[in-house]
């Protein structure tokens, strides 16, 4: 008999928009954002087992027992009561801590995999609940596409997906262990806004209006206290006619692009930056059972 074998697709994101409204009395922050799932993605493979284990490839891309897709599967097992395990097998392709959501990905496609190998009868609402439980990004990506978020970034509402493409580029430097941890500490009151920018760019994508220059990020107002090379990126990208700001909570940074000029456009990047560079297109919601696989 052949071994069942699923294999789906984990998404990166970046934000078209940020915002930060003010800190809460829970000591979280009151954010408003537009999350747009992307089309570059890491994979991941699940198959039947007694035991419950993870294989990260490359190698040593990143600790395995640290690594969120074992907390969302033991999360699953214990709220679910589940005892048989699974072989689950990790191939990154979004860089780590980068901004652009892997991690949350990762996790979010966890629960999505296992609920199929275990027979699991919980719908979009029930998973993104226990997604909540593993991080503020982590509900986005049970359904990915294009969405409004609030509160901690967990409240989602969907919305239209756009048409167009982003560069994206990714520097080659360390990345601080509590990356957000400490943007969000740098950050003061002089920084918050109204959220008036995320819901003028609602308007636009549910009129199907081109995003245009909308894309705002709350930290690039304090991302050179944290990023030494944030400037020279920030002049790279103007070099090449496009403007940036972080992913998330960087280090990279992210541009809109016309369709079709993407791979171009971030081939001029990566000589002028010094760094990798990548074209992506935006993707769509995807189906509770075929979660962006193959």
């Amino acid at each position: 008999m052949v071994a069942f074998v699923l294999r789906l697709l984990a998404p990166a994101k970046v934000n078209l928009t940020f915002e930060v409204l003010g800190r809460r009395d829970d000591g979280y922050h009151e954010v408003r954002t537009i999350l747009q799932a992307l089309s570059l993605a890491d994979a991941l493979t699940f198959e039947a087992s007694d035991d419950l284990t993870l294989t990260v490839e490359p190698e040593g891309a990143a600790p395995v027992e640290e690594n969120l897709v074992l907390a969302a599967a033991r999360l699953l097992q214990r709220e679910a009561g589940v005892l048989a395990g699974a072989a689950i097998h990790l191939a990154k392709r979004i860089p780590m801590a980068g901004g652009l959501g892997g991690g949350s990905s990762d996790a979010a496609t966890a629960l999505l995999g296992l609920r199929r190998l275990w027979g699991l009868d919980l719908d979009a609402d029930a998973l993104r609940e226990l997604a909540a439980q593993l991080g503020s990004d982590v509900p986005f990506f049970v359904s990915g596409g294009t969405a409004l978020g609030e509160g901690r970034g967990e409240r989602l509402t969907s919305l239209p997906t756009p048409r167009g493409e982003a560069v994206v580029a990714v520097p080659d430097a360390s990345r601080p262990r509590d990356k957000t941890g400490q943007m969000y500490g740098l950050l003061k009151p002089e920084h918050y806004t109204d959220g008036s920018a995320t819901a003028e760019a609602e308007q636009r994508l549910r009129s199907g209006d081109p995003f245009g220059e909308g894309v705002v990020n709350a930290f690039d107002a304090v991302a050179v206290q944290a990023y030494p090379f944030y400037e020279a990126m920030r002049e790279a990208f103007e070099s090449v006619g496009l403007r940036p700001v972080l992913c998330g909570a960087g280090p990279s940074m992210f541009a809109l692009a016309d369709e079709g000029e993407g791979f171009a456009l971030a081939g001029r990047l990566a000589t002028q930056a010094g760094c990798s560079a990548l074209a992506v297109t935006f993707e769509g919601p995807w189906e509770l059972e075929g979660v962006a696989g193959e």
